[in-house]
């Protein structure tokens, strides 16, 4: 199975985004210990300055009291500590092993001893974790190359973005130049210590999914902009198509969707009513330029002419709407049409005179509520086009199902009968014998007002011919979307089963 490469970009794109959120939020960045060296400066240079002498004499020294320190050895380094997660950290959290239990963290300098320290930047409930008896203190162990100066901080309870500072004095006990860098170890369950940076700027990991994402959205801009590729069998030439105002709409539609991606493919339009339809193709003979598309089968008098079932259509009785009429029986349909129901108020409705919007004979549409609703058996009334109507109206008749619309629209106690995917909020639409059409209504059967849709073609058509590529799209391809958009039902479903029955 072929699969687009719209889809495999999409769906890249969503895998990277998931996968990089779930890493970031839940496996761990749930807990985030948080910390970097914000400060790491030698004192040479700075000896004079007399505020950093007053804050080297505040800072508790094993040298207090006896001989002045060289400064030329001496550094001063400024730690973060820092919640950066989505959960707050409690000292049950931190599970570094030591011999001490209230330690939670270790910072080692190589060949520096600590001389000093002091905390700083304290906020809410810090204090008391940092205060005295809570484990925080400064230590040493080896020698010579292997010296280093430890600071231990304890299992301080951080809230969510909370922070505290350690500001602390070194001394340089072995080696020249620049001094090693400092190293802070610890571990927190379900999370991770991590060293961060400042603020300053985004971070390396979201510049570089950022960078991803939008290389990702310009491909697929790329691809939107590409031509859509033909159908596998398109067709090239001229069709003309003709038949039912009422599947105009949805047949044009499915031909500029063909035209678009088939571009070889020039259609024109000459919607008259299913009869004039048939009419036409039997007038031009033989050829492969016309299409008709009727309601309901071809009749008698067409032997000539092959159709292909489309869709399963519906159409609905619709009124004006001060009739305020929401059903009609089968039986008060047959009785408005065979002129026994002149008057709304018969039949519960308003005191008003009942006013037929009928179709012309040869009409695909009337075919089908004469057939369907009417048991062939109607009043035959003299032609009258509705517009000449008498003001007093009773029965006139239109062309197209776009004139039914307007007509029962803006003749009080009208009503009329038309593809129901045409419906308007400009009339009523009235169901039959308490059922409205709908997909299930219709492939049940249970709502009375169905039909067949066909196209139809004058003889046999090649297989390569614009008219026989167009209609195994709308039978076979994506111009079953098309008809399902319009409220109809194709007659072979996505899965070949056949829908319709005569």
């Amino acid at each position: 199975m072929d699969i687009p490469v719209e889809l495999i970009v999409s769906g890249t794109g969503l895998a990277v985004a998931s996968a990089a959120f779930v890493r970031e939020f839940v496996l761990v960045g749930r807990r985030r210990l948080g910390y970097r060296f914000q400060m790491d400066t030698p004192v040479t240079g700075e000896t004079d300055t007399a505020s950093l002498v007053g804050a080297l004499a505040n800072l508790s020294t094993p040298e207090a009291g006896g001989p002045q320190l060289d400064l030329s050895k001496l550094s001063v380094v400024l730690i973060r500590v820092e919640n950066g997660g989505t959960l707050a950290i409690d000292p049950d959290d931190y599970t570094m092993s030591g011999t001490d239990p209230r330690v939670g963290l270790h910072v080692t300098f190589p060949g520096r001893e600590v001389i000093g320290l002091a905390v700083t930047e304290l906020d809410g409930p810090l204090p008391d974790n940092l205060g005295p008896g809570s484990g925080i203190g400064k230590r040493a162990r080896g020698e010579g190359e292997n010296f280093a100066g430890i600071i231990d901080l304890p299992k301080v309870q951080l809230e969510r973005r909370q922070h505290y500072k350690i500001l602390a004095v070194l001394k340089r006990v072995h080696g020249d130049g620049e001094p090693a860098e400092p190293v802070l170890t610890g571990r927190v369950k379900r999370g991770k210590v991590v060293e961060t940076t400042s603020h300053s700027g985004p971070s390396k990991k979201l510049m570089a999914l950022t960078g991803f994402l939008v290389a990702l959205i310009a491909v697929q801009a790329v691809l939107a902009l590409q031509p859509d590729p033909p159908p596998r069998d398109c067709a090239e030439g001229d069709l003309t198509l003709v038949g039912s105002t009422a599947m105009a709409p949805m047949i044009r539609t499915a031909a500029r969707n063909y035209a678009k991606t088939c571009t070889g493919a020039k259609f024109a339009f000459d919607f008259a009513g299913t009869s004039d339809g048939l009419v036409e193709l039997v007038r031009r003979g033989p050829s492969q330029e016309t299409l008709a598309i009727s309601d309901g089968p071809k009749g008698n008098g067409f032997d000539r002419l092959v159709e292909y079932q489309l869709a399963l259509s519906s159409f609905s009785i619709v009124t004006h709407p001060g009739v305020a009429l929401p059903n009609l029986t089968t039986p008060q349909v047959r009785d408005l049409y065979r002129g026994n129901i002149k008057n709304w108020n018969q039949i519960g409705g308003p005191d008003q005179p009942v006013v037929l919007i009928d179709r012309e004979a040869g009409s695909g549409t009337r075919t089908a509520l004469e057939k369907r609703l009417l048991e062939d058996n109607r009043k035959v009334f003299p032609f009258i086009p509705c517009a000449g109507r008498p003001s007093d109206g009773a029965q006139c008749e239109v062309r197209t199902t776009e004139e039914v619309a307007s007509y029962v629209a803006e003749t009080p106690g009208a009503v009329g009968y038309m593809q129901t995917s045409a419906v308007s909020d400009a009339v009523r639409l009235v169901s039959l014998d308490g059922i409205t059409a709908s997909e299930d209504t219709m492939k049940a059967r249970t709502y009375p007002l169905t039909v067949v849709e066909y196209a139809d073609t004058h003889g046999q058509v090649a297989g390569d011919s614009l008219s026989a590529q167009f209609i195994d799209y709308l039978i076979h391809g994506q111009g079953r979307a098309v008809i399902r958009e319009f409220g109809n039902i194709p007659c072979l479903d996505s899965v070949g089963q056949e829908i319709c029955t005569p």
